[in-house]
């Protein structure tokens, strides 16, 4: 899913699909968000069930991993 904004490019990242790119389970996937491992989603539409991450803020996950840098 991608929206413009300010002439810049916004991807929302549902749930399978970061758990797809991170290659762990749901429930271990469920895990990492619940200890704070993984940054908690945001509610797609206000009162929603649908959720999601800025694909922007899953690839900075990403490289710290890459990087070593667990600290975030």
């Amino acid at each position: 899913m991608e929206q413009s904004v300010n002439s810049g490019s916004v991807r929302i990242a549902r749930p399978d699909e970061v758990r797809t790119r991170i290659g762990v389970s749901r429930a271990k996937f469920a895990d990492m968000v619940a200890k704070g491992q993984f940054p908690k989603p945001f509610t797609i539409i206000p009162g929603g069930r649908a959720v999601g991450w800025l694909g922007e803020d899953v690839d900075t996950w990403i490289m710290q991993r890459a990087k070593g840098d667990e600290a975030h």
